[in-house]
């Protein structure tokens, strides 16, 4: 399949934020290609090459792609760095450089879809001293073939740069619509992605045996499934009301959520966002044999720092220490852990998804063996708000930070959020009713002790509709010096020169960013604003929603992606769940 066919589609989803417009350039471009390419256009479209939980990584720099791109079309690195800084996309740069291009190209071969994905790949699996200059050999040899179009999605993919703004739930609409003729079957294909975590592989199964092929997708031990989310309360009343009787209540730890696959004499371990994260927790991996209880099964856990000498629990961000590449025994040794179990997917060959919640933990406790490192998650059925209050205190007592709410006869549905759990933190008991998972999208200057570093930082929403980050406060409390020093070093690679297309914002901060890091932030209350468009519209017109007074809890959230992050619609609930709904106060 010729490249160029992809290319001129990519350009038409780039010319648009419609949903519904996106959806049928998706279809058209389906309809162009065999079915053997299928999934690769699918990775391709996200900017990747395989499923994440596969871990293969580009690994491109900008440096690097400006030396390839200066090798193909004989114009000055400096010169190409000067147009970059103009478009503010290397991808557009490259394209304007090379319809520059001087040197001509004897025997050019053709681009195709399968040439691309083949050489990305041979790029990604490239390791050791000379990989570079191999790289670059690899890039020159496409730059030098491509048409300036080709070449502009080519730097795209091989950056992390493609912003097409089509969202996972799009693409399988538009599988649905030209696959299967009708739109509503992508409810088949968002179940076989959420046990597959694939949908390259949903994608070509659709696309060469239809509905009845997608209908037999099953869970497969080391494929991770996307995990179930809860919805918030912010207190014990409004729990027990949507409830309407007995449930769950487990303690709501502060670490990472872990996905524990094992079998065959093998462990793996993945992340809230489905990456393999197996290198960062060899204890996990070793005692694992010995604690479980089954031929193969799959469970979801909480990884917790702890205190080795009082067993107390320490702060999420303890735990992040381990998120090295070096020295993973000393971060083992320096910061101790212990695995909660809170649910179970998959037991000796057997889905576990459809038995309710009681069902799952009894299978749970039977399987896990508890010891001083492991353990099933605290526990306790209730069914009103003292019950509920007493839980909680035991559960802060413990250092979680408060509860999740599970219906006793609810299924796991995976890569949902619903109201079958909920979940109740501390910091939800006031007259906000929640802490905000945000995206930082921009940065100012700090003055004073915060020279030469961030001392305000805007952030934003994720709108879910128009699969874009919108902008909702500006935050500069709660900052700590490690914490600020920290933020800056994370910061700097995802400096951008323009604003990302993704990101709605009338403010304009010293610094743009890629739209990638999410942190916690708490405030007093939300409000309308006609400068924040979070949530444009949604009360009255010309306003959005705006946070009163926010502060950073001194939470980085590195389990999460941005579309993870707080959504419009969840900002819109917490709006009209507030004691006071101020309709009049405005956030700069």
């Amino acid at each position: 399949m010729k490249f160029s066919v992809l290319a001129e589609a990519f350009g038409r989803m780039e010319s648009t934020r419609k949903r519904t417009e996106l959806t049928q350039h998706l279809v058209d471009l389906f309809e162009q290609t065999p079915h053997e390419v299928v999934a690769r256009i699918t990775y391709l479209m996200q900017g990747k090459l395989r499923p994440d939980f596969e871990g293969v990584e580009l690994g491109v720099a900008e440096k690097l792609a400006i030396r390839a791109i200066s090798k193909s079309s004989g114009i000055a690195a400096k010169n190409i760095e000067d147009e970059y800084r103009k478009e503010g996309d290397l991808g557009h740069a490259a394209s304007e450089i090379l319809s520059q291009k001087t040197q001509t190209t004897f025997m050019a071969q053709d681009i195709t879809v399968e040439r691309i994905y083949e050489t990305l790949f041979k790029i990604a699996r490239l390791e050791g001293s000379r990989s570079q200059d191999m790289k670059m050999k690899y890039i020159s040899s496409l730059l030098n073939d491509a048409s300036p179009p080709e070449a502009k999605y080519i730097l795209k993919i091989l950056l992390g740069t493609m912003r097409l703004g089509v969202a996972e739930n799009t693409v399988m609409d538009a599988l649905a619509a030209r696959y299967t003729g009708d739109k509503a079957n992508r409810r088949l294909l968002e179940h076989a992605y959420n046990v597959s975590s694939d949908l390259g592989r949903v994608a070509e199964t659709v696309a060469t045996g239809g509905l009845d092929a997608v209908k037999k997708f099953k869970m497969m031990l080391f494929n991770p499934v996307r995990p179930m989310l809860a919805d918030r309360v912010k207190s014990q009343e409004e729990a027990v009301e949507k409830f309407g009787g007995e449930f769950a209540a487990e303690y709501k730890l502060d670490g990472e959520r872990v996905q524990i696959h094992t079998g065959g004499g093998r462990v793996a371990l993945f992340s809230r966002r489905l990456e393999d994260i197996s290198a960062y927790y060899p204890d996990i991996i070793e005692k694992i044999p010995e604690i479980i209880d089954a031929g193969d099964a799959i469970l979801e856990a909480e990884a917790v720092a702890v205190n080795e000498n009082t067993g107390e629990f320490l702060p999420f961000q303890e735990l992040m220490h381990r998120r090295r590449k070096y020295k993973i025994e000393k971060a083992v040794a320096e910061y101790p852990i212990t695995v909660n179990f809170f649910d179970i997917l998959y037991c000796d060959g057997a889905s576990c998804l459809d038995m309710p919640y009681t069902d799952r933990r009894a299978m749970l406790e039977r399987v896990v063996k508890s010891d001083e490192y492991a353990r099933c998650i605290q526990m306790r059925k209730a069914g009103n708000s003292g019950e509920v209050q007493d839980f909680m205190e035991d559960s802060i007592n413990a250092g979680s930070e408060g509860l999740m709410l599970k219906r006793l006869d609810s299924q796991y549905q995976a890569g949902s959020r619903g109201s079958n759990w909920l979940k109740l933190k501390r910091e939800y008991q006031n007259d906000l009713g929640d802490s905000l998972d945000l995206v930082v999208i921009g940065g100012f200057f700090g003055r004073g002790r915060r020279t030469g570093s961030y001392g305000t930082l805007l952030l934003a929403t994720y709108d879910i509709d128009g699969n874009v980050f919108t902008s909702i406060c500006k935050v500069g409390t709660g900052f700590s010096d490690e914490s600020l020093d920290q933020l800056y070093q994370i910061l700097k690679p995802k400096v951008v020169i323009k604003k990302n297309p993704r990101v709605r914002s009338e403010m304009e901060p010293d610094v743009w960013f890629e739209p990638e890091l999410v942190i916690e932030v708490v405030a007093s209350e939300i409000t309308l604003s006609p400068i924040h468009k979070a949530g444009l519209d949604t009360v009255r017109k010309g306003a959005g929603f705006a946070l009163r007074f926010p502060k950073f809890t001194g939470k980085i959230r590195d389990e999460k992606g941005a579309e993870d992050a707080s959504t419009n619609e969840e900002v819109a609930t917490l709006y009209h769940g507030q004691k006071k709904v101020a309709h009049d106060k405005s956030l700069m």
